[in-house]
Parts: C-alpha cells; structure tokens; sequence
C-alpha cells in the first residue's frame, strides 16, 4: 500500500512543479524588491536627518554665541521658516557652557497638534548616533564654535514618509506576484495540455488493448518526437507479443493432448500404485511391530547384563562370607571338644575370641556389602521398569547406576567420574533417566573403549532454569563418520553381525524426546571421544 502512494500523475507533478518554481521565484523578487526599496528610503533619510541636523546647528551656533535675550525666540522663527522638509517633527536646541550643564534654548514643533516632547538633555552621549523607533529616527548634534562645543541639536525624523511608500511598494510587488502567478498557472496548464493529451491518448489505447486481449492493434503516430518514439517501440513490443501468444496457444493445445495422454497412464498406474501401497503398509505394520519388540530386548539385553554382573560381584563378598563362617565353624568344633575333654586352654580360648571377632567381621561386613548391591539392583531394576514420576536424588541415583555396571566397568578399567550437587533433589522420571545412562555407558564400553586398554567417563549434572542439565562424555574413539548423521535412527551400528542391533541410541533418543519431553544433541571426533548433551524439564525440590 505504501509503495502505491509515491506514485503520482505527470500532470499534477508538471503543474506542482512550475508552481512551485513559480511561487518561490514571484517571492524572491517581491520580498528582494520591497527589502531594497525600504533600505533605500532609510538610507536616504537618515542622510537627509542628518544633512538638516548639521545645517540647523550651524543656523544655530550665532545665536548661541550671542546668547541675547530674544535669540532663542528669532532661532525659533528662523526654524520655522526654514523647515520645509515634512518628515521633521521636532527640533531642540541646548546652550553648553564649559562648566554647566547643557540646558534648553530653542525648540520647533512640526505643527501645533504635535504636543511638546521632553528634553533630551540626558540622552545627548547615546543619541549621538541615528537610532531608529517604530515611527521615527532621533539624532543630536554637536553646535561648535572655534572646534568648541557651544551647545546640541536634537532632531526627530518621521517614518511615516517612508512607511507609507513601503506600502505602495509591498502592494504593487503583491500584484505583480498575483499577476505572475496567474500567468504561471496559465503557462503549465498549456504546457501541460500540449505534453499530456498525447500521453493519455497513448495510455487510453494501451488500457483497450490489454481489456480487449486485441494484440494486433497498434498505437497512432504523435505529434512530440519522444514520445512518437516510445509510441513506435511500444508497436514493437505488441508485434512480438502477438507472436509470443500464437506460439502460446500452440504449445496449449498440445499440452492439453500431453495432458490426455498423460491422464490416461496416471489412471492405470494409480491402480497399480494402490496395490504396491497396500502391501507396503502391511510390510510397514510388521516392522514396526518388530521394531517395537527390538526396542523392548534392547531393555531387556541391558537389565541382562547388570543381571550378570550382579550376580558376579555379590558372589565375592558371599564367597568370603561362607569360607569366614565355615572357619568359624571348624574352630568353634575344636573349642567344644576340648571343653568336653577338659583341656581347654586360657591361650587357645583367647585365640578362638580374637579369630572369632575378626571372622564375624568379615561375615558382617561382605553380607553388608551384597545386601547394599542387591538393594542397589533392586532399586534400580525397578527404576528400570517404571515411568512413574516420583521424587529421587539425582546422584544416589547416579552412583546406583554405577554400582550395577561396576564389573563391566573394571574389566574394561573405565572409571566413571560424578560431577553432580550432593543435595541435588528434583520430580521426574527416574526409569528413563536409569536406562538413558545405562546404555550411554554400555554404548560407551561397546563401542568407544573397544580398542583401548583403559578409559575414563565423566557425568556433569546441573539445574538451570526449571531444566536438568545431563553432559555425558568419555574419551574413547568417537563415532564413526559413516554413521554419525543417522547416529539416533533406528538399526545404526557398525557391529551389525557382531552382536550390535543399532536401537542403543535410538532408544536412548525416544526416552529423551518422548518420555522426558527433552532434547538431546552430541559431539564426535574420531579418536577423541564422544560427549551427550542432555536437557530435560524437571521440578526442583526444596532440601531446606
């Protein structure tokens, strides 16, 4: 809409512009004419005040000199009958002594309806020069005698002279601006008559052409060269137009029979593609079916394995049990019997406390130990199974995980380090939390330390912002580049036929995305291990 609006008609800019050349330039020369006029009129009087001030002091300065008891009343009628000038409204005549003040000696008043001024006596030094007020000039005079200051002449000029002319000239300058406007406005309208009529005729042609589609028509010659031109390659253009539309419909006429043509194999091979489209969304049925199954051994392959693992490290500290309570025993049987006998010892009863006391400790302590791994197992294989939200610490949850995968760990002499607030409490899922990390780490070992003798891992947890932040990193071989741009799809591995199914991350990704409403992205470089950046929403819990 905007764009519409800074368009305008050439009509209307030719006559703006003229007018407004036309106003400016009028303006010019009025204002010019009427400033030159006013400066010069003032010039003029103020010379002609000061060519009567200097010639009234001389008239003046006899009659000073004099100083006889009617002089000031011959000065006076000498000013009146030589004052002719009509701008002189006031003259005022001081006697100066050399050491008394200046005082009134004679005046003149243009008429008698002119009412007496007050003396000027105060106002001799800044009147010295011309100034100028709203309706007359003032000036005053030295009266000298022998290059001595005898007295003053004041003098009071109109302005009313000057305004008055300034007036006729302001007036006749504004006729003539009135005048020359309309003779401006005259002269573009028949600029504009002459340049615009061809323009609209053209335009006029040009609109019945495109409403009529009638291409073979062809614009008139016109009487301006430029625009005869532009009348001739406008005729050009509608030619090649004209071509351009018959080879149009040509081509239509065929693309219809393409089209017929077209139509008729769309409709058998739709019938076919409907066909191929019921068995692909059968076959795509099954697959998901079988995904979903592989989604779900997948769960079951990783709670397999901390199964073993379990079942490994809970058999050492039982194993040490059973061999510290089976010694227990067999010493136990030697006391008794030599209690019976009667040949019971102070030293070997002391030595039976002692190994007894160091036995139960070894019973107490490894039954403490397994039953916190099978506790640990249980918690965790619950967690495993359950997407109930519930309120959990993050890294007792964490250092569980851990302690399930820890045979798997120490065979591959990877160690896991926490980095994680020790109070950390929130509300979420904790069973998808358990599984992403637990197939992070097996992915970890699977993939990232196969060829190392050694590894390390590091988990940093944080809360920001009603999120918990999950950075997972370990420096193992990173992700290979075949794979990494499909790395969260579904059957990616690069162990496939060895053991891998390639549903690892993918899994990892839906429980991310799906049962946490997360989002989770990562960061790869061949031999330089590979880092998980985990964000999911979660409730903080207050521990205070």
């Amino acid at each position: 809409m905007n764009s519409i609006n800074k368009f305008t008609s050439s009509r209307r800019l030719l006559l703006t512009s003229i007018l407004v050349v036309a106003v400016l330039l009028l303006l010019t020369i009025s204002f010019s004419a009427v400033f030159i006029a006013q400066d010069h009129e003032k010039l003029q009087l103020e010379q002609n005040t000061t060519a009567w001030a200097n010639s009234l002091a001389q008239l003046s300065a006899p009659y000073l000199i004099e100083n006889s008891k009617d002089g000031h009343k011959k000065l006076q009628a000498q000013f009146e009958q030589l004052i002719t000038a009509p701008y002189i409204n006031y003259i005022h005549v001081y006697a100066s002594q050399k050491d008394a003040p200046a005082s009134f000696y004679a005046e003149f008043n243009k008429s008698v309806y002119f009412p007496a001024i007050p003396d000027k006596i105060n106002e001799i030094d800044k009147l010295s020069k011309i100034i100028q007020h709203k309706n007359h000039l003032e000036l005053i005079v030295n009266i000298a005698h022998n290059n001595q200051v005898i007295g003053y002449l004041y003098i009071q000029s109109s302005l009313k002279g000057m305004n008055n002319y300034i007036d006729r000239i302001t007036y006749i300058a504004s006729l003539f601006f009135i005048l020359g406007v309309v003779v401006f406005i005259y002269l573009a309208f028949s600029l504009q008559r002459r340049i615009n009529q061809p323009i609209a005729s053209m335009v006029e042609s040009i609109q019945q052409i495109s409403q009529e589609k009638n291409y073979s028509r062809r614009l008139d010659k016109q009487p301006l060269i430029e625009l005869d031109i532009l009348a001739k390659n406008i005729n050009i253009l509608l030619n090649r137009t004209q071509k351009h539309i018959v080879k149009q419909d040509e081509k239509y006429q065929q693309a219809l029979l393409d089209n017929t043509n077209l139509t008729n194999k769309v409709t058998v091979r739709t019938s076919a593609l409907k066909e191929s489209n019921q068995e692909l969304l059968s076959t795509l049925e099954k697959l998901h079916q079988f995904q979903g199954q592989l989604v779900e051994n997948e769960k079951m392959a990783s709670l397999g394995d901390m199964v073993a693992g379990i079942a490994h490290e809970v058999n050492t500290p039982i194993g040490l049990g059973v061999t510290a309570s089976s010694l227990m025993t067999d010493k136990h049987s030697e006391i008794k019997q030599a209690f019976e006998d009667k040949t019971l010892k102070s030293s070997q009863l002391k030595k039976f406390l002692i190994q007894g006391q160091e036995n139960l400790g070894i019973i107490s302590r490894n039954l403490a130990r397994a039953a916190k791994l099978i506790s640990s197992f249980k918690k965790v294989a619950v967690d495993q199974s359950s997407a109930d939200i519930r309120q959990f610490n993050v890294k007792e949850l964490l250092e569980e995980v851990i302690l399930t995968l820890k045979v798997k760990l120490n065979e591959k002499q990877v160690k896991v380090t926490i980095d994680c607030e020790e109070q950390l409490m929130v509300e979420s899922k904790p069973g998808p939390i358990n599984q992403i990390f637990i197939n992070l780490i097996i992915n970890s070992l699977i993939h990232g330390f196969e060829h190392q003798s050694s590894g390390h891992i590091n988990i940093s947890i944080m809360y920001l912002s009603q999120q918990l932040h999950l950075n997972y990193q370990d420096d193992g071989s990173g992700i290979d580049e075949s794979v990494k741009s499909r790395v969260f799809e579904p059957f990616t591995t690069t162990k496939r036929g060895s053991g891998g199914s390639g549903l690892g991350l993918h899994l990892v990704y839906n429980l991310v995305t799906q049962a946490l409403n997360g989002h989770i992205d990562f960061e790869s470089n061949q031999g330089k291990g590979t880092k998980f950046e985990v964000v999911i929403p979660v409730t903080l819990i207050s521990t205070q």
